[in-house]
């Protein structure tokens, strides 16, 4: 197996894969690219990835791109630690959740870059809207707990990894979090398959 990921460490979607690799036990080699330098338009890239777009694995000849996908496919292929809940309804949550943090809360997401949670780097405070967005993302985090402090669905999934990621743009700056989601995500954060994302030796930022 290969996976490509971005060669800052700091995308929130070659995370969740490199995660699931690691949760499912499986051997797999990582392929750094240089998205600043384009690598990814790299003609032998484009044949393998079809989109351009990492994280992308190589698994026996087949390619598949975008991290919600590849996880369902690992889970579906292989034992090891399950990445989504077994309850239907439990699975179709931790899938919403993975789609909502995709697609929504982009202040957040323009104003709390990644590198700023792998890499460090100093930010203004949130804007207006990127506040707003917080206390939409409070809320919903919240609710989706639903009282607990450890996992979204008492066992662990990968929905875990999506939110968490969420939260820690704001709390390692600083931002104000409640105090039950800063337990919540620090609790994901000691995950040792995360952890070996953290410890990731990431090249110095430039320019931020």
């Amino acid at each position: 197996m290969l996976l490509y990921v971005d060669a800052e460490f700091a995308s929130p979607y070659a995370l969740v894969v490199f995660v699931s690799l690691l949760e499912k036990g499986l051997d797999f080699e990582i392929e750094p690219l240089d998205l600043i330098a384009h690598a990814n338009h790299d003609p032998n890239f484009v044949r393998a990835s079809i989109t351009r777009r990492i994280p992308t694995l190589i698994h026996d000849g087949f390619a598949l791109s975008e991290s919600s996908a590849i996880c369902e496919y690992l889970d579906e292929s292989f034992p090891g630690t399950r990445l989504y809940p077994t309850d239907r309804r439990d699975r179709a949550r931790a899938r919403q959740i993975q789609a909502w943090v995709r697609s929504d809360l982009m202040p957040i997401r323009d104003e709390r870059p990644t590198f700023v949670v792998f890499n460090g780097a100093k930010r203004p405070a949130l804007s207006e809207a990127a506040g707003q967005a917080a206390e939409q993302l409070f809320s919903a985090a919240l609710t989706l707990l639903d009282g607990r402090t450890d996992n979204l669905f008492g066992d662990w999934s990968i929905a875990d990894v999506d939110l968490a990621m969420m939260l820690q743009r704001l709390i390692v700056l600083g931002d104000p979090v409640p105090r039950r989601l800063v337990d919540y995500a620090s609790h994901q954060w000691r995950r040792p398959s995360i952890e070996q994302w953290i410890l990731k030796k990431r090249p110095p930022l430039v320019g931020h």
